[in-house]
C-alpha cells in the first residue's frame, strides 16, 4: 500500500498557505508582532533567567526598545527632511544645468535630431518641474481624504505593539501548547522539527537584520563624507533593501551617482560614490553575510529573489519582508517530510 503521509504534508502545507492567502488583508499586525516577538524573546529569556519575573522582563526590554526606536525616528527624520528639503530646492538649478549642459550635447550627439521620446522628456523636465508639488499634493490630498484606509492603516500602527507585548507574555509556553496538538506518537519529530527550524529562521533573520543595520550605516555615513544631500535617504534605503542579493548595492549606486552628478556635475563623484557602494559591498560579502547569515538559509541567489517576487505577488509589502523567513522554514519542512517519506522505503527495501 502506498505511503501517503507526504501527500497528507503536502495537501495541509497547501490549505495552510491558502488559509493565510485569505486572510492576508488582516494578518499584517499579528505577523510583525509576531517577527518582533520572537526577534526579542532572546533578551527577555536572558533576563528571566536572572530571577526577574517575565512580565517584568518583558515590560523592561518593551520599553528599551520603544525608546530606542522613537530616539532613532528623532534623530533619523529630521535629518531625513532637511536633505530632502535641500535637495527639493536645488531642483530648479539642477534643471536649469541640464537644460545648458546636457541636452546640447545630446543633441550634438544626435546631429540635432533628438528621438521624439528624449524631446517629450525634455520638455516635462523642463516646462513642468513646478507641477511636482501640485502632484505631491494631490497624492497627499488622496491620502489623507481615504478615511477608511487611514483608519485601518491606523488600526494596524496601534496593534502591532500590543500583539508584541501579549506574545512575549506568554512565548515562553507556546511551543509546549502547540506541541500538545499533536499525537504524543508524533511529538518527538515535531519537537526536533520546531528546534532546527528555531536555529535556521533565528539565525537568519537577527543575521540579516544586523547586516542591513550594519550596511544601511555604512552607505550613509559614507555619501555623507562625500557631501551628498540625499546621504541618509539613499544610503538607509540601500542598506534597507540589501536583503535581496546586490539589488542594495545595484539601485542605491545608480540612485546615488545620478544625485551625486546633479549635485556636482562631475565625473568624479560618481567614482567617490562607487567607492563608497564597493566598500559596503566587499564588507558584506567577506565579513558581514558569512560570519552573521552564512548559508544558514540555503538557497541559491536566483531562489532567493524568485521567493521575494512570488511573496511580492501574493501577499504585496508584507509578503516581500516575510519571503526570505517563510522560504527558510520552508525549506526546513520539506527536508524532514522528505526524510519521513524515504525511512519507509528503506525499511522496506529487500535486503
Amino acid at each position: 500500500m502506498a505511503d501517503l503521509r507526504p501527500l497528507i504534508g503536502l495537501a495541509l502545507l497547501a490549505a495552510a498557505g491558502w488559509l493565510v492567502y485569505l486572510l492576508a488583508p488582516i494578518l499584517m499586525p499579528f505577523i510583525v508582532g509576531a517577527l518582533l516577538a520572537y526577534v526579542c524573546n532572546p533578551l527577555v529569556t536572558c533576563l528571566a533567567a536572572w530571577r526577574l519575573p517575565r512580565v517584568l522582563a518583558v515590560a523592561l526590554v518593551f520599553v528599551v526598545v520603544l525608546a530606542a526606536v522613537a530616539g532613532l525616528l528623532l534623530f533619523l527624520v529630521p535629518v531625513m527632511q532637511r536633505q530632502v528639503t535641500a535637495f527639493v530646492l536645488k531642483i530648479p538649478a539642477y534643471l536649469d544645468w541640464l537644460q545648458q549642459n546636457v541636452f546640447p550635447r545630446v543633441l550634438a550627439a544626435t546631429n540635432g535630431r533628438l528621438p521624439a521620446d528624449m524631446l517629450a522628456v525634455k520638455q516635462a523636465v523642463v516646462g513642468h518641474w513646478q507641477e511636482l508639488g501640485d502632484w505631491l499634493g494631490i497624492v497627499i490630498g488622496s491620502m489623507t481624504q481615504s478615511g477608511l484606509r487611514f483608519l485601518a492603516w491606523l488600526v494596524n500602527l496601534v496593534l502591532i505593539p500590543i500583539v508584541t507585548f501579549y506574545l512575549l507574555l506568554d512565548w515562553d509556553r507556546i511551543p509546549a501548547r502547540a506541541l500538545s496538538l499533536f499525537p504524543a506518537s508524533v511529538q518527538p519529530r515535531i519537537r526536533r522539527l520546531g528546534r532546527e527550524t528555531d536555529e535556521v529562521l533565528g539565525s537568519f533573520l537577527r543575521g540579516q537584520l544586523t547586516v542591513m543595520t550594519v550596511l544601511a550605516t555604512v552607505y550613509a555615513t559614507g555619501l555623507g563624507l562625500v557631501g551628498l544631500d540625499l546621504a541618509l535617504p539613499l544610503g538607509l534605503l540601500a542598506g534597507l533593501i540589501s536583503f535581496v542579493p546586490y539589488l542594495g548595492f545595484i539601485a542605491g549606486a545608480l540612485t546615488a551617482g545620478v544625485a551625486a552628478y546633479l549635485q556636482f556635475h562631475e565625473a568624479t563623484a560618481l567614482l567617490w560614490v562607487l567607492a563608497v557602494f564597493l566598500a559596503g559591498q566587499v564588507l558584506d560579502g567577506l565579513v558581514l553575510t558569512p560570519r552573521l547569515v552564512g548559508g544558514r538559509i540555503g538557497l541559491h541567489p536566483v531562489a532567493v529573489i524568485f521567493a521575494i517576487m512570488a511573496g511580492g505577488q501574493l501577499f504585496g509589502f508584507l509578503g516581500i519582508l516575510l519571503a526570505l523567513p517563510a522560504a527558510a522554514a520552508i525549506k526546513v519542512w520539506l527536508r524532514h517530510l522528505h526524510e519521513g517519506y524515504g525511512a519507509p522505503r528503506r525499511q522496506r527495501a529487500p535486503r
